[in-house]
């Protein structure tokens, strides 16, 4: 029976321990994090030729990782795609002013960290700039400005362009899309918008999710079926334990009253 419990217990351990590696990145997904993080700076210098570079680099050692094992899931695969095919783009154009390059490195720098990040990802910085830009928006409606709002929605609707692949692989679908919902009415409806008595409870809903959208990756919450395979492991182990323990007081039971009726 002991070494049942043993056999459980390191089971529960190396469960566990199987948890913690597979959520490690690999060597592959930092080395292309990194590639992204030096085109983000790069770009920002204003050095575009060399940004197109270090993008080509990343396009390689993808393709070359890839040969070695899956590095994303189809629907990190899709996102990452996406932004790195825009981001090349961008860079490449002549056209594209500097903010609209920085812009479209940054959501796929973003991209990059969302997929390999552990802890909280660098989307989260941007939660200041959104959330600033919705209370001034909100702010110029009760004022009745008009043109502010303007502003400040488009400022609101930037940065969330700029997270939204982020959200895609962050975020739970169903939660993105109410809260995709919202922007989305809130970009198209703006002169019902500025009427702040009819739409109160839109204003309210709005700010409800983008609230619940930065608090969400803060909570570290483990895998659920991780906690299933502790509870139930932890459970099996202690019940195993109790009955060994009463097991044994039987036994002691049973041996001292033979002890007893002897004495007598």
């Amino acid at each position: 029976m002991v070494k049942k419990i043993l056999v459980l217990a390191l089971l529960l351990i190396i469960t566990v321990s199987f948890y913690q590696v597979r959520a490690e990145p690999s060597e592959s997904m930092r080395q292309l994090d990194s590639i992204s993080d030096e085109a983000l700076r790069l770009v920002e210098m204003k050095r575009y030729q060399e940004t197109d570079k270090v993008l080509q680099k990343f396009s390689e050692l993808y393709l070359l990782s890839s040969k070695e094992k899956e590095i994303f899931n189809m629907a990190e695969l899709r996102v990452v795609t996406v932004a790195y095919n825009d981001a090349l783009e961008v860079v490449q154009t002549i056209e594209k002013t500097d903010s609209e390059k920085i812009n479209a490195v940054t959501k796929f720098r973003l991209v990059l960290d969302a997929v390999s990040s552990n802890n909280q990802p660098l989307w989260m910085a941007l939660e200041d700039p959104i959330m600033d830009a919705f209370y001034e928006a909100k702010e110029a409606v009760k004022i009745g400005d008009s043109e502010r709002f303007n502003q400040k929605l488009n400022d609101l609707l930037l940065h969330y362009n700029i997270i939204y692949p982020s959200l895609k692989v962050s975020v739970p679908s169903e939660k993105l899309q109410q809260l995709d919902a919202r922007v989305t009415y809130m970009d198209q409806y703006r002169p019902a918008m500025l009427t702040m008595k009819t739409n109160e409870q839109e204003w309210v809903a709005m700010e409800q999710d983008l609230k619940s959208l930065f608090d969400e990756p803060n909570e570290d919450e483990a895998d659920p079926s991780l906690w299933w395979v502790i509870i139930s492991t932890g459970s099996i182990i202690i019940l195993t334990l109790s009955y060994v323990g009463w097991r044994k007081y039987k036994g002691n039971e049973k041996a001292e009253k033979p002890r007893k009726d002897h004495n007598v």
